[in-house]
């Protein structure tokens, strides 16, 4: 959670004013009323929100949201969030998911009295790029009504806000995007929240689920009530290539692939998919070197690593065209904003995972082959907008004996912090919150057993004053064990800097 409590500064609700004090809830109106501006919006010629005239930029934006899969479902979107408390939406990469629903949202008449509109990603880094990405396209400041009325946070925030806020009256509608990827925190405030709906608790509260077009209907099919909203995609031809024999180094052989197509392919941007940060230095590197050998032969080419900066990089700077990009991601490529002009994908097959062994009671991070789920959605990437083609440096066969879906979270992370913070808040049993996927038995005994010999849990499992304190820490249960007793030894200043570098 240590990463998750430090993003809650670097999205837009750091720039944002204090939110007006949570409103008891209120019975849902029959039906959400469009903001009177959402039907002109487009022609108008005043941004009815801050009262200035509309800028270059959004106009040029606006039409660039028109051509996205999702803008033909904006009345499908008003009507659902009218009839229904669950909404879920599953589209492809690139179908304009993260910007455009929350804008929709806004445009039904959300929020209102005084509440705010929570939109949840899984990593920090998408959930600031989002959030500016939707500022530009509402033609407003970081901090004005992103920010403000709509809150982008990652769902270890919005979860370890159920500390303070059990019932979540802040918001009016919730978001949560990206659930596809089954990370704990997600799945945690999927079924809290779908007990907060099916006992009446927030009869107000509106609930939008995220995902890709593969798992909609299973999620629909687990909150057993809403509607699906799902666009027709737009597929664009694309040519799957598997390499015949195992690959040994595919960092080397992914540098092979890029120098033939730079060389031989159609103009086009290319994505490449590799497992961390250390293979990605190391292929830069190396990549640099080959396109400095070749020169005038393939023209500029711009070698960038998935940052916000290559999100919002734009297709010309000063002093002239930035060429060919070629963008080296982990998997947080497959599913964040799409980069503009990607045509060629190339994907080692291979992602990093942390892996939490409650034998040895360990973790580790270990890279494993992904999923089939993974790898299609890698590929789509090359065919959002054009024919494309995708190098996967794995065989046919490894591709077909695969996992079929990404491995949920709950299945392989230490469950303690969790087990902590459903006793602070009342629920006794991971069974009581009706998971899609209820954790391993043997997992959540380790977890109890850890907490008790931490000071945490009383031998009954009772949550005692020590585990209260340590309770309202972002960390482990662990370090914060560590920083609480750490006064007594007269080292808080070392201790803090190791919980620091540990998380």
């Amino acid at each position: 959670m240590g990463k998750s409590a430090r993003a809650a500064a670097a999205v837009a609700a750091a720039a944002a004013p204090s939110p007006p004090p949570p409103q008891p809830p209120q019975p849902p109106p029959s039906q959400a009323e469009p903001a009177p501006e959402a039907e002109a919006e487009a022609e108008a010629e005043v941004n009815p929100r801050t009262g200035s005239p509309f800028s270059r930029r959004f106009k040029k934006l606006l039409e660039r949201r028109k051509k996205l899969a999702l803008w033909a479902q904006r009345e499908k979107v008003r009507d659902a969030l009218a009839k229904h408390a669950a909404v879920v939406v599953g589209a492809a990469p690139g179908s304009g998911k993260s910007t455009q629903i929350p804008q929709f949202v806004i445009e039904a008449g959300y929020p209102r009295t005084g509440k705010q509109i929570a939109c949840t990603q899984p990593r920090r880094l998408v959930a600031t790029a989002v959030a500016r990405r939707v500022a530009q396209e509402m033609d407003v400041s970081l901090g004005e009504e992103v920010g403000y009325s709509v809150l982008y946070l990652t769902d270890g925030v919005l979860l370890r806000e159920i500390l303070s806020d059990r019932f979540l009256e802040k918001y009016e509608v919730i978001i949560l995007d990206e659930v596809h990827l089954r990370t704990l925190a997600t799945d945690i405030l999927l079924g809290y929240l779908k007990n907060l709906l099916s006992s009446n608790a927030r009869p107000d509260l509106k609930l939008v689920v995220m995902s890709s077009q593969y798992e909609a209907t299973k999620f629909k099919e687990y909150l057993k009530s809403g509607r699906i909203v799902q666009p027709s995609p737009t597929l664009h031809p694309i040519e799957i290539m598997h390499e015949q024999q195992p690959v040994e180094d595919y960092i080397k052989k992914a540098i092979e692939i890029v120098e033939r197509v730079l060389t031989t392919e159609p103009n086009g941007d290319i994505l490449v998919f590799l497992t961390g940060s250390e293979e990605i230095d190391s292929f830069c590197w190396n990549l640099k070197k080959v396109v400095a050998d070749l020169g005038d032969k393939i023209g500029a080419v711009n070698v960038l690593r998935f940052t916000l900066r290559c999100l919002l990089i734009n297709k010309r700077r000063k002093g002239g065209p930035i060429g060919r990009k070629v963008v080296v991601s982990t998997d947080i490529g497959e599913s964040s904003l799409a980069i503009e002009g990607i045509v060629y994908v190339i994907d080692c097959g291979y992602t990093k995972q942390k892996v939490y062994n409650a034998q040895l009671n360990v973790e580790s991070l270990l890279i494993l082959p992904i999923s089939r789920a993974n790898a299609q959605r890698r590929s789509a990437l090359a065919r959002r907008t054009a024919s494309g083609k995708c190098f996967r440096l794995y065989s046919k066969q490894r591709f077909l004996s695969a996992q079929a879906e990404v491995s949920p979270e709950i299945f392989r992370a230490n469950l303690a912090s969790i087990v902590l913070l459903m006793k602070k808040i009342g629920i006794e049993d991971f069974a009581n919150l009706d998971l899609m996927d209820p954790p391993h038995a043997e997992m959540v005994e380790r977890a109890f057993e850890t907490l008790k010999c931490l000071g945490a849990l009383d031998g009954e499992g009772t949550l005692t004053d020590l585990g209260e304190l340590i309770s309202h820490f972002p960390l482990d249960p662990q370090m914060s064990r560590m920083i609480v007793t750490s006064p007594m030894f007269r080292c808080s200043n070392e201790i803090l800097s190791i919980a620091a570098m540990l998380s």
